[in-house]
């Protein structure tokens, strides 16, 4: 009688009085049929739950327990695109990430009714000129030499540039798309610690080759530098400085790391060690263990290459970045390093344990200052370059950073947003839904590297264009005569001040 009584409730819910006596026996067949499965599924798991002993929500609610974690999986995804407002996701907003999509598709634009931006304490915003001049009357910038002790000095094309992301961290579809269009928007490109691989010469752009403390592409087996290979990557013109990388914003401290997953055939072969084996570089290199050792490498690296050689780090202890200052001096002027690219200890492209992303190595926006005060200091900051680089990748970040003292600005993340990123956090993971950081075919079909290389020439030349655009406001030439006078930072009061107050200078500015 149950039977026959459900049976005919699902006849006048499914709309069935009109089928015939053997459809209805079919539907009834199927439906029992699925109704069957679903109760042996929940029983099956029921018994799995209250039995096992690892998950005590699972244990006391069996299966109901179950939709926490697929709740909590999706929670990232529902926040995303129905429930955080557009200035408060990390570590990048959406106005942010939508700013970039926009430009990297159509170039400058305008956008009505006033700005959504809450002036928070710390927030910078720029002092304008009273008497700017006229469209025409600015003087072309030329960005700074860079490296005049080297045999072959570099001169730079553009001030804003792409930072270092690795052929294995990013797919080869991506790294194609960047190279072609450094090229195309007259910047280079950093190739990340992973080696110099045929993608990222493909383009023509100009390249700074990253040795990391692995110095993959150059190395010998036990890490150390092999020069003979160091020659030969260098011979290629597309060559144009070497920066040797002490320490990156991801992880403080420590090396580089690729997961096994990425580690293909390819990019085992490129790099000089074995496939399908995690890629974990040491925490510093072999040959530099305290300044004067650091200076000998940088000596060595450009004395082989002929390139300007510079190092990334992390700014953490003051006092240290004080005694390399030290030992420059000590050795002479000329034994400086072209270049130092300041990276912030706030995370970055690559993946990381949580507690160093989180917790280890000053911010740009305290690195920076400290170290131009530092090198004004010492009479050092004519012969050294300051790249700065870490999450600036709007407008008024870069112009921050000129005010702060900067000369070049490099940026990863926001390249990697003008190639189509949507922040699905899963870099590490190789499932990358966009095929910026996959080595799975189906999912990089996603990238065209040719349509990718437009929207990142669109983004560059629309960086330029705009932090330009902040310069001109303020009544200036270019972003390198930007001072700390022309930044104002938002305090707890309401309230702005010059970044002068807070950073005075040391010396002589820029």
């Amino acid at each position: 009688m149950a039977y026959f009584n459900f049976f005919s409730l699902s006849i006048q819910i499914f709309n069935l009085e009109g089928f015939t006596a053997a459809a209805l026996t079919v539907f009834a067949f199927i439906l029992c049929t699925v109704l069957g499965i679903v109760f042996f599924v929940s029983i099956t798991f029921f018994i799995i739950d209250i039995t096992q002993t690892k998950d005590s929500v699972r244990r006391n609610f069996p299966v109901l327990g179950r939709f926490r974690r697929l709740f909590s999986h999706l929670g990232e995804f529902f926040r995303q695109y129905f429930f955080a407002q557009d200035r408060e996701e990390m570590p990048f907003n959406r106005a942010e990430r939508e700013w970039i999509d926009r430009v990297s598709k159509q170039g400058s634009e305008t956008v009505p009714f006033g700005s959504t931006r809450n002036l928070t304490p710390g927030a910078v915003i720029f002092a304008n000129g009273m008497f700017p001049k006229m469209e025409g009357e600015h003087t072309l910038h030329v960005p700074k030499l860079i490296g005049t002790e080297a045999e072959h000095p570099y001169q730079p094309r553009s001030f804003f540039n792409i930072s270092a992301m690795s052929y294995g961290s990013l797919s080869k579809p991506a790294v194609q798309a960047l190279s072609y269009g450094a090229a195309m928007g007259g910047c280079w490109l950093n190739t990340g610690e992973g080696g110099v691989s045929p993608y990222h010469l493909e383009g023509g752009c100009d390249l700074v080759y990253q040795l990391g403390t692995a110095k993959f592409g150059a190395r010998n087996a036990d890490g150390s530098l092999n020069a003979e290979k160091l020659r030969e990557v260098c011979a290629n013109p597309n060559i144009k400085m070497i920066e040797l990388k002490l320490s990156q914003g991801a992880k403080p401290g420590k090396g580089g790391i690729l997961p096994a997953s990425k580690v293909t055939k390819e990019i085992a072969k490129i790099r000089g060690i074995p496939e399908g084996e995690a890629a974990i570089s040491p925490n510093r290199h072999v040959e530099a263990s305290n300044p004067e050792e650091l200076l000998d490498l940088i000596a060595i690296v450009r004395e082989i290459s002929g390139r300007p050689t510079g190092i990334k780090m992390v700014i953490g202890d003051l006092s240290k970045l004080g005694e390399f200052i030290a030992a420059i001096q000590a050795k002479g002027i000329e034994c400086a390093p072209d270049f130092i690219t300041l990276d912030s200890g706030d995370g970055g492209t690559g993946a990381a344990p949580m507690p160093l992303i989180d917790n280890v190595g000053l911010t740009i926006r305290e690195s920076l200052p400290a170290t131009i005060d530092k090198l004004v200091a010492a009479g050092l900051r004519d012969r050294i370059r300051i790249i700065a680089t870490g999450k600036l990748i709007t407008p008024a970040e870069v112009a921050w950073a000129f005010c702060a003292g900067a000369d070049f600005v490099s940026s990863a993340r926001g390249f990697m947003f003008a190639l189509g990123c949507i922040q699905a956090m899963k870099c590490n993971t190789n499932t990358c839904p966009t095929g910026v950081t996959t080595h799975n075919k189906r999912l990089q079909r996603g990238l065209n590297p040719e349509n990718k290389a437009e929207r990142v020439r669109k983004f560059v030349k629309t960086m330029r264009y705009e932090v330009n655009m902040i310069a001109h406001s303020c009544g200036v030439d270019h972003p390198n005569q930007l001072t700390r006078d022309h930044a104002l930072i938002v305090s707890a009061s309401g309230r702005s001040k010059p970044l002068t107050e807070i950073w005075p200078y040391v010396g002589i500015p820029k």
